[in-house]
């Protein structure tokens, strides 16, 4: 990098500051890493990523209250939506194999301010995303554990301003989500140890969470009532988003958050023994096994107007009345779940570490424990935010925060593969998304179109988020950037 490069910039300039494009690829070429994944691990991978709270948890809400049977039909056009974005993902991420994912994607191509918006839109995709999963852990915890006769008071189940059900049929306020805080704070201990998930005990998880899901799948055909989908797609009530084809949109919007985790797929570019070819199919691959999946599931749950609770998977098994093999799932649910909180969990501290190393944030979120080696004030923050958060939020809330922030970092991410076809044309590219500009854009196009279904309240939320983001970069970020700052 030039002196000149390093020179701060009058505004507007200084906002839009590029990371040259070549120190990042520098970056990840210093920290090179083995190329030993072939398509069915990265395929295995990206299954183990998705499934997770969004078909454990989300289906039955955005089913009972946005779809009803047209659930089916919103989690295929999610699926699409996620295939143009998946392939822009896969260009980047070789292109640019480092920490930081989009943050680091949007420093290279819009500049500094942008690249701040996202990593801040990632740190509330990431704690929402911890939060909704620890929600869904705990309604299947508290299933579970009724299954043995122990009861957890449905009051303190459930977030604030919720209504809760008692055993004879009575409703109550929810005052806290103990469970949902517990799992939280248990997993945040085990990260600032150290703790590492090794490629083998992916696999097992990915073995879990499919044998959990088609047991379901096959189990549940043999109860299946025709009656069920009809009408496939309800009337719409007259309110916007509320069934009918508005309904199916707002429940893609929403079903979303399930297919959350491809992205890892595409990050794993660097070790891919051949990305052209390997990184499109473990994507593709993934996402398509995965929709399936998902829309067989849909197809197999109870009555759609009895899904709206946190373990919707659950609710359905127990209507069987199979109660060890509702024990059965209950326990892949818990394991599958717990897994998806603790990557969340690990990544957001890996943004704030990444953030804070380009001096955007406050430098004791790039320390790492000298014994440990691990980002443990950064780790431990965000642990009690997290359970914090997950304590007293509805889980519909979390889910659709969670879903806006995703779509909002997609977009940018298929942009960035416009513009740095242009800015950056010469740089070699070990994997090129097809048919660009068309793909990209659709994928920007289906981004947007999503998020436009979500309820104006979680538009309202993004915003004040934004907002707060912003006021720290200007009283913080912009006179400890590294970059404009030249300094290391």
């Amino acid at each position: 990098m030039t002196d000149q490069a390093l020179t701060p910039s009058p505004l507007p300039q200084g906002l839009m500051t590029r990371k040259p494009l070549a120190d990042i690829i520098a970056e990840g070429e210093g920290h090179a890493l083995g190329k030993t994944l072939g398509p069915v691990s990265l395929t295995a991978l990206g299954i183990g990523c998705i499934i997770g709270a969004g078909i454990f948890v989300l289906t039955g809400t955005a089913a009972a209250r946005y779809a009803r049977p047209g659930i089916m039909l919103s989690f295929v056009i999610g699926g699409i939506a996620c295939a143009f974005v998946g392939l822009c993902y896969a260009e980047l991420a070789a292109l640019l194999p480092v920490a930081g994912s989009t943050y680091t994607y949007t420093y290279a191509t819009l500049g500094e301010i942008f690249a701040w918006i996202i990593g801040w839109d990632l740190i509330l995709e990431y704690a929402m995303g911890a939060s909704t999963v620890a929600v869904g852990w705990s309604g299947y915890i508290a299933s579970l554990l009724r299954n043995f006769g122990i009861t957890i008071p449905p009051q303190y189940a459930a977030a604030p301003w919720t209504q809760a059900k008692l055993p004879d049929g009575t409703t109550v306020e929810g005052i806290v989500n103990i469970a949902a805080a517990l799992i939280v704070l248990a997993l945040t201990a085990m990260l600032i140890r150290g703790t590492k998930e090794s490629a083998r005990l992916n696999n097992i998880m990915v073995a879990v969470k499919l044998f959990v899901v088609i047991a379901f799948i096959l189990l549940g055909a043999a109860y299946v009532t025709s009656a069920n989908w009809h009408p496939l797609i309800p009337s719409n009530t007259g309110e916007f988003g509320h069934f009918g084809w508005t309904g199916v949109v707002r429940g893609a919007s929403v079903v979303f958050f399930a297919f959350i985790g491809f992205d890892a797929v595409s990050t794993a570019a660097q070790e891919a023994k051949l990305p052209q070819r390997d990184m499109p199919i473990g994507i593709l691959g993934s996402l398509i096994i995965c929709t399936i999946l998902y829309v067989l599931v849909a197809a197999v749950v109870v009555p759609y107007t009895d899904l709206n609770v946190p373990d919707p998977i659950a609710k359905a098994v127990d209507v069987i009345g199979m109660i060890w093999f509702s024990v059965l799932i209950k326990i892949g649910a818990l394991a599958g779940l717990t897994t998806v909180i603790l990557v969340l969990l690990y990544g957001q501290s890996r943004v704030f570490f990444t953030i804070a190393k380009d001096g955007l944030l406050p430098k004791m979120f790039s320390e790492v424990h000298p014994t440990l080696g691990t980002p443990y004030k950064s780790q431990l923050l965000i642990g009690i935010v997290v359970a914090i958060v997950a304590a007293l939020t509805p889980i519909d809330v979390l889910g659709e925060m969670v879903s806006i922030g995703a779509l909002f970092a997609f977009a940018l991410v298929c942009g960035a593969v416009v513009y740095l076809r242009k800015s950056d044309a010469e740089i070699f590219r070990p994997f090129r998304t097809p048919a660009v500009p068309w793909v990209p854009s659709l994928g920007i196009a289906f981004s947007l179109l999503l998020m436009v279904f979500l309820p104006w309240e979680t538009w309202l939320r993004l915003i004040v988020w934004l907002a707060i983001g912003l006021v720290l970069y200007f009283a913080y970020g912009r006179s400890h950037s590294v970059l404009m700052n030249g300094t290391r």
